[in-house]
């Protein structure tokens, strides 16, 4: 089985195109290793969610592209890019990821900013004398 299975990401403006195949438990991401890329902890744990929910770490090698977005939104995207392209090579583990919450594509964006106010939900200061 050394098919490539190819799968897309999305959180906020970030998108990741993912490349997985059978391999070592290499991730890497814009040529990079995860963890350069990657340098916070807490976005290296994130990234390897849905590898650890289904129990397949260090079973495959990623090779994603990354896009658009800030580094939390992009690490985001690449998890939600690994889910999809581990349940497109095991349909078995779907009920695994959807549970987890992985295979959901986030809808939280920014909000644009509203004519007549300062931010999407900030006002101009008001004074009523």
């Amino acid at each position: 089985m050394s098919e490539l299975i190819q799968a897309t990401g999305k959180r906020k403006s970030a998108i990741a195109r993912v490349r997985l195949k059978l391999g070592s438990g290499q991730i890497i991401v814009n040529g990079k290793a995860v963890d350069e890329y990657f340098p916070r902890e807490a976005l290296q744990i994130l990234v390897r969610g849905p590898f650890e929910k289904t129990e397949s770490l260090g079973r495959y090698d990623i090779d994603a592209r990354l896009n658009g977005g800030g580094v939390a939104g992009q690490a985001g995207a690449l998890r939600h890019g690994i889910a999809r392209a581990l349940e497109k090579l095991d349909e078995t583990q779907r009920g695994t990821l959807k549970r987890a919450g992985y295979l959901t594509r986030d809808p939280r964006k920014k909000e644009r900013k509203k004519y007549g106010q300062k931010g999407a939900r900030a006002r101009f200061q008001f004074s009523k004398r």
